[in-house]
């Protein structure tokens, strides 16, 4: 059995990180404690009485408390929006920058793009609009596959004061990258490099667009035409190649890529490493992923949690659990905590070898060390549904529910089906509800469950309720 050791350190390192990464004048202490009060006030009220219980709670609000709820209710937007109106109102606040890009980032997820460019244009009127406004809207509309409307947004950023620039530009093409729109990337930087004139990120974004695709000709191409531009390959441009070549099944060139970069004057990075790692597990060279672990720390480049995690993926592969277990010590050694992905990767392996109570145990260590994410309670609520152990999978959403972690569309779908699959309509129903209450629409496949289920027991007066409240999460206009 995989036991991961207590790590000494974690709860002193999680403080400092959360130093770093709030700046307050209020003790640490006090926005993590007002986050929860105002996360457990989210979650227990309904929208109607959501005002007036956020009022009763006493909680003064603040930029940094603000930010911090809306990041943690990002996958309920229209929860996160009324909380989000509901702060606009309170004595001596005003929103930051941050606050309205998180909840726009938010609304786009749930494609309520009326109130999203409501508060762009909330934002135009105090001044606050800038590039990184209209690189969000982009990147969301291209995920929801909207590339014509992708584009219009780059088209219109003159309208909100905000002038076209390379950075923009290179927000349109990273969007329409990502997205796997390369092939349209690519067009519109051949008719507008004119315009802007190209660097390394731009030809990078390209270079790994081709990658996705995957077409490791064209993804050739663009490097060349990089080169011969007079632009330089840099430290991302080669780590984006590396992982082109691994992914294309080319490990043994992506090694000379690295060589080649050493010979110019550019240190590979934990990151090309990790990539290296990985790749070498997944095509089970167990040898060669520990060769070139070892080949980092001889170049003198210290491990981190991601290389860390590429060796542990290595070695669950080639089914080395004893590997493993050494690894983790070694990380607690080194004093690198695990992270919520070191233990998916765990869980992953030994849910895949039907090793179920093995996975379950490893999860009951994890609460210890680090917080799970959406995948983990997602693998763990799914592992226990196809077990037809749904009360579990029910008391792991309970206990997710208690420390006011947000379910994703993809939690709520696996407990829903499990519903479904189990006859349980009444709770399925009840999810359902609550996943549409927070905003999120559920997928075709999931409401078709529930649909026959209910089908099947006559209750057309329930579906016809909850019909009703999906229209209304209406479509919204897609412009302003």
């Amino acid at each position: 059995m995989i036991n991961i050791s207590n790590h000494r350190n974690f709860s002193l390192l999680k403080r400092v990180s959360f130093a770093k990464l709030l700046t307050t004048n209020e003790p640490i202490q006090d926005i993590e404690e007002l986050t929860e009060t105002v996360s457990k006030v989210m979650m227990s009220s309904p929208a109607i009485t959501l005002d007036t219980a956020l009022n009763q709670s006493g909680v003064r609000v603040s930029p940094e408390l603000v930010e911090t709820v809306l990041k943690r209710f990002e996958n309920a937007g229209m929860s996160a929006f009324r909380f989000f109106e509901w702060a606009e109102k309170q004595r001596n606040y005003s929103h930051s920058i941050r606050a309205y890009h998180l909840m726009i980032e938010s609304l786009a997820k749930i494609r309520q793009y009326q109130i999203m460019w409501e508060l762009v244009n909330s934002m135009r009127k105090k001044g606050m609009v800038n590039v990184e406004t209209f690189c969000i809207i982009m990147r969301k509309y291209a995920r929801a596959h909207k590339v014509d409307e992708a584009v219009y947004t780059f088209n219109v950023m003159d309208k909100y004061d905000t002038p076209q620039n390379l950075a923009a530009f290179n927000g349109l093409l990273s969007a329409l990258c990502k997205s796997r729109n390369v092939r349209k990337a690519q067009e519109i930087f051949d008719s507008m490099k004119g315009r802007f004139e190209p660097d390394s990120k731009t030809y990078s974004i390209l270079l790994e667009g081709w990658g996705k695709e995957p077409n490791l000709p064209k993804a050739r191409e663009v490097f060349g035409e990089m080169v011969s531009a007079g632009c330089n390959p840099d430290i991302v441009t080669y780590g984006i190649m590396v992982d082109i070549l691994c992914k294309a099944g080319r490990v043994d060139e992506a090694v000379e890529v690295v060589k080649e970069m050493d010979d110019n004057d550019c240190r590979p990075t934990s990151f090309i490493y990790s990539v290296l790692v990985h790749t070498y597990g997944v095509e089970s060279r167990i040898e060669d992923a520990i060769d070139m672990f070892m080949e980092m720390e001889k170049n003198g480049i210290a491990a981190d949690v991601v290389v860390y995690n590429a060796l542990i993926g290595a070695f669950c592969k080639a089914n080395k659990l004893k590997n493993v277990h050494r690894v983790l010590k070694e990380m607690e050694s080194n004093g690198i905590a695990p992270n919520s992905r070191t233990c998916n990767v765990i869980m992953s392996s030994l849910i895949s070898q039907g090793e179920t109570d093995k996975a379950f145990s490893v999860f009951r260590r994890m609460i210890k060390l680090c917080e799970p994410d959406a995948d983990t309670y997602t693998m763990l609520i799914k592992m226990f549904c196809e077990r037809n152990e749904v009360d579990m999978a029910l008391k792991i959403w309970k206990y997710m529910k208690s420390k006011q972690f947000v379910p994703s569309l993809h939690t709520f779908s696996v407990l829903i089906n499990g519903l479904c699959a189990k006859g349980n309509a009444m709770k399925a129903c009840i999810l359902l509800e609550e996943m549409i209450e927070k905003g999120i629409r559920p997928s075709r496949i999931t409401f078709g469950k529930l649909r026959q289920l209910l089908i099947k027991e006559g209750r057309d007066d329930v579906l016809k309720f909850l019909h009703e409240k999906i229209n209304m999460l209406v479509k919204e206009p897609l412009y302003d």
